[in-house]
């Protein structure tokens, strides 16, 4: 199986400007606490368990947003160093079908359970 780069960043580029507009959507829909309480100077103990919930939610996936645009960008910026496709850690090829499927994937498999492997032992 061959890799069609040109296909992959095309991928990348989409998922970029997609994950920007979902980011910029979210934080336009972002409103300030006194703008929502007005007329309640003291608020409800609900109120505010809800509000802080929905804030510790939105920056959750603010978050998750900001880590997914981070692994675009770095694929991204493999693709013009001309090392995509190479794990980060081995800097051995990455199997074409996990790049393929995961076009932001920077670990080999192998590379991948050895991290995962270290993270769970006791230690």
């Amino acid at each position: 199986m061959t890799t069609d780069f040109d296909l992959l960043r095309s991928r990348l580029e989409i998922e970029q400007k997609r994950l920007t507009e979902e980011l910029k959507q979210l934080n336009m829909s972002n409103h300030p606490i006194n703008e929502r309480r007005e007329g309640s100077p003291f608020g409800k103990r609900e109120e505010e368990a809800t509000e802080s919930f929905e804030l510790e939610r939105r920056l959750a996936l603010e978050k998750r947003i900001r880590d997914q645009l981070a692994e675009v960008g770095q694929a991204l910026n493999k693709l013009e160093k001309g090392t995509y496709g190479r794990c980060d850690s081995s800097d051995q090829p990455i199997d074409p079908a996990r790049v393929e499927a995961l076009p932001h994937s920077h670990p080999c498999l192998s590379c991948k359970a050895k991290n995962a492997k270290g993270k769970s032992s006791p230690g």
